[in-house]
């Protein structure tokens, strides 16, 4: 079966992560970050590693192949929302350039992995660009999502154009709202998950107008996430495959919507590991190829 690494949702082949035993470390450096990164809340370690330990064993039965981020003395808590350092592409992987400052790291420590691995790189965003992967998402296998966000600047942009346009790509630009400013977390898949060729989970009140009319052009139907599961991480959902999809527990209305619409949901406790540090199982991952589906 043939594979690409230009999907959101075709059934997970192969995806990095990262432990929060590897990210967190241990007592000292959770108590000495979690407050200049942001988290809303001090993360319990041993709590987290459950957490994370129950999200896994949903990862193994989708068949992936894993790997895993090793620990790195020059990254913080935040790296193990390893997606927002690199995009994949079929013709390699691009190292991002954070917009958040203390994750300014990150796309090295990624680069070693990848190049162990053998896995190619196809290009960087350098500064005084900023490109972060929570704001880019494959809306088909030549379109390529960026949110213009406090995370991801013009400058980005116009670099991610120019390492991709030339091989066929477009990129559909969303300028998204300020919403509580420069300091938060809210990425493009922050209002967007697709979860099939023509199925994406979405929070309408914070799409840009023009951007949901283009998803909807191209044929894309919609779970809407309501206002009460916003803050939950509702409209944060990862495809391990073509409708069927993880998220955190406490989102009700959003998995019985998701069901509605014919997608199997697993579900994982996610208070530490997701919640107080604003990234669901999107963000916990880092997929590099996926399986042609329903193309």
């Amino acid at each position: 079966m043939k594979t690409t690494s230009h999907s959101e949702y075709g059934r997970l082949k192969s995806v990095f992560i990262k432990k929060p035993e590897v990210a967190f470390v241990n007592e000292q450096q959770v108590t000495s970050q979690w407050k200049e990164l942001n988290f809303l809340g001090k993360p319990d370690l041993s709590k987290a590693i459950e957490e994370y330990t129950e999200f896994e064993k949903i990862l193994r039965k989708s068949g992936a192949s894993i790997s895993y981020l090793p620990l790195n003395p020059h990254v913080t808590m935040d790296s193990m929302y390893c997606r927002d350092a690199s995009i994949a592409t079929d013709f390699g992987m691009i190292l991002c350039s954070m917009g958040k400052a203390q994750r300014k790291n990150e796309p090295a420590a990624e680069k070693l992995s990848f190049e162990q691995n053998k896995i190619k790189i196809l290009g960087e965003i350098k500064s005084p660009g900023t490109l972060e992967g929570g704001d880019v998402a494959w809306i088909d296998l030549k379109t390529l999502a960026v949110g213009h966000t406090y995370r991801t600047n013009e400058n980005g942009i116009i670099q991610l154009e120019n390492l991709v346009e030339p091989l066929g790509i477009e990129v559909l630009v969303a300028s998204m709202p300020h919403y509580k400013g420069p300091t938060d977390v809210f990425h493009l898949m922050s209002v967007l998950s697709p979860v099939d060729k023509d199925l994406a989970v979405v929070y309408s009140p914070l799409m840009p107008i023009a951007f949901r009319n283009t998803l909807l052009d191209k044929g894309f139907s919609f779970v809407e996430v309501p206002d009460s599961e916003w803050d939950s991480m509702g409209c944060n959902v990862l495809a391990i495959a073509p409708r069927e999809v993880v998220m955190v527990k406490g989102n009700p209305i959003t998995k019985h919507r998701l069901e509605q619409a014919g997608c199997i949901v697993w579900e994982y406790t996610g208070n530490e590991i997701s919640v107080k540090g604003g990234g669901g199982p999107t963000c916990l991952t880092r997929p590099i190829e996926r399986y042609l589906i329903n193309e």
